[in-house]
């Protein structure tokens, strides 16, 4: 059986998403390295080979309140999500996956043999997970199931009572719940949260400091596992990672440290661009979506098609780029990002708004 190699997406993304005013990304702004309050001498390009840089493993489990045997580091969410993918399912195993959904995972189960079974998400009800969709796919052969919350590429938020029905049905057929936790960062303190993985053992978890803080360069991701599912993870990477980039690990630490700080900068960001995002969408009857209370990115369904077509003239001649749709498994809608500094987003919009013009005279 022939594997997926690689991911169009993420192709996509390095080769041809590229623009002066980007609403294509989904994560804050890049902290410079200057912000951080670190000086060279407390850095080391390397430590002794160890399962996980300890004092990196007890800041995450302390800003989540769980324990450092919970977490296992790995470069970046993406990585995170393959190795617990591959951690709980064997070729040929039943893997639920949302629809529409972050690109990346759909091609990691494809690539480790899961069989892979789709349940809607659906934007008629803004995107919200609906348990009744995954009761109707669930099969005693269901090893895995996958959601994103905040869910990419809408920013629809589950709450703990949808997850805790999502979790009974995952119990009764002996199947995990894999949670893609890094947008959910950005409800920051406008609204408490806690991971899921506090709801069970059937929760499996990954998170990084990427989208919510600007952290990327780090590449600091994570699974959480209940202990026995993370000994495992931790010497499967072997195979991927086997040690981690230190002087990375010691600059997580550092950011951890000081996260309050960077976390008012982000809310801050978004709380001056949502308002940017929605007064757009109120003023073009071309899109269709519900606009989120929180998160970095919206969905809309763009009215009499045309997205890729809007997406190459958008970036040709407007020096703007969006996401198409077809990444996510819907052709036609596009996601819109607001991340990015604030009078790149309202120029960005504008320049979305001019091209949707030139699109409806022509």
């Amino acid at each position: 059986m022939s594997r997926t190699m690689g991911s169009p997406y993420m192709e996509w993304a390095k080769l041809h998403s590229h623009a002066r005013f980007d609403l294509a990304g989904s994560g804050l702004p890049d902290v410079p390295l200057a912000d951080l309050p670190v000086e060279l001498g407390q850095l080391e390009l390397t430590a002794p080979g160890q399962y996980g840089y300890k004092p990196l493993l007890e800041r995450l489990a302390a800003r989540l309140g769980i324990s450092p045997d919970n977490v296992v580091t790995v470069p970046g969410a993406s990585m995170a999500n393959l190795l617990a993918l591959d951690g709980l399912v064997e070729p040929g195993d039943e893997v639920l996956i949302e629809e529409p959904t972050y690109e990346l995972i759909v091609s990691a189960a494809e690539h480790l043999g899961a069989r892979i079974v789709r349940f809607p998400r659906r934007a008629e009800t803004g995107f919200s997970l609906e348990p009744a969709a995954i009761e109707r796919t669930l099969t005693p052969a269901t090893r895995v199931i996958v959601i994103t919350n905040l869910h990419n590429p809408s920013s629809a938020l589950t709450d703990e009572a949808t997850l805790r029905e999502v979790q009974a049905l995952a119990r009764g057929v002996g199947a995990r719940v894999l949670v893609d936790e890094v947008y959910l960062e950005t409800l920051y303190d406008l609204r408490p949260w806690r991971t899921s993985l506090h709801l069970g053992p059937e929760f499996v978890v990954t998170n990084s400091l990427t989208k919510g803080f600007g952290f990327s360069g780090l590449r600091c991701g994570f699974v959480l596992a209940e202990p026995e599912l993370a000994r495992r993870l931790w010497r499967l990477n072997d195979l991927f990672g086997v040690n981690g980039a230190h002087p990375a690990e010691r600059l997580s630490v550092v950011a951890l440290d000081n996260l309050a700080t960077f976390a008012v900068r982000a809310r801050d960001l978004l709380a001056a661009n949502r308002p940017l995002l929605h007064d757009f969408l109120e003023r073009r009857p071309e899109f269709a979506c519900v606009r989120p209370e929180f998160g970095t990115v919206v969905f809309p369904r763009l009215e009499g098609g045309g997205v890729d077509a809007l997406c190459a003239t958008l970036r040709e001649h407007y020096e703007t780029s969006v996401v198409p749709g077809r990444f996510f498994g819907r052709p036609d809608h596009l996601r819109i990002g607001i991340a990015a500094p604030t009078e790149q987003v309202a120029e960005g919009l504008a320049r979305l708004g001019r091209a949707l013009d030139e699109r409806r005279i022509g």
